[in-house]
């Protein structure tokens, strides 16, 4: 467990299911984007007989304040493993205290334990505040690599594809 002032981070449990889909919820909203998840998803894929992913929550004084959600990666190029920052999140009235930089530092000291060699994140384009907060933690922020997506009609349509 990490520990600055009175800021905890530990692993999520299940019981966290709740304020987790809070706070994907607060970051929808903010990212302007649409969510399609419950309380029951969450619980399944996050703890599960399949864990897809893991989450650290932050605490501050004992609080839920945000959260990082993470996977494995591979690289072929480092012939390594990495990991995957699908999600960070901090409640606005508690952004500028350090506390995203602290679950940052606190996954990147899972992913050198991990024997990982990167750790990589997208970002998206009009939220200047935070590639400027990327930036100062030494992060590339790469222009000339775009994210391509196959979902819903366009992804059933290639997996029925013969």
């Amino acid at each position: 467990m990490s520990q600055t002032r009175n800021l905890q981070i530990a692993p999520a449990s299940i019981d966290d299911v709740p304020i987790l889909l809070s706070f994907i919820r607060a970051l929808a909203e903010y990212e302007k984007l649409p969510v399609d998840l419950s309380e029951d998803k969450l619980r399944d894929t996050l703890f599960g007989e399949h864990p897809y992913a893991e989450v650290l929550i932050a605490r501050l004084d004992n609080l839920p304040v945000g959260y990082a959600l993470f996977f494995h990666t591979y690289s072929t190029f480092l012939a390594s493993p990495g990991l995957y920052l699908e999600d960070l999140f901090v409640l606005e009235e508690h952004r500028g205290k350090g506390i995203g930089r602290a679950l940052l530092a606190y996954l990147a000291q899972i992913a050198r334990g991990r024997n990982c060699q990167r750790l990589d994140w997208t970002v998206l384009a009009w939220n200047q505040r935070a590639i400027d907060f990327y930036k100062r933690l030494g992060a590339q922020v790469y222009s000339d690599w775009r994210i391509c997506r196959l979902e819903g009609a366009e992804l059933k349509q290639l997996a029925d594809t013969k």
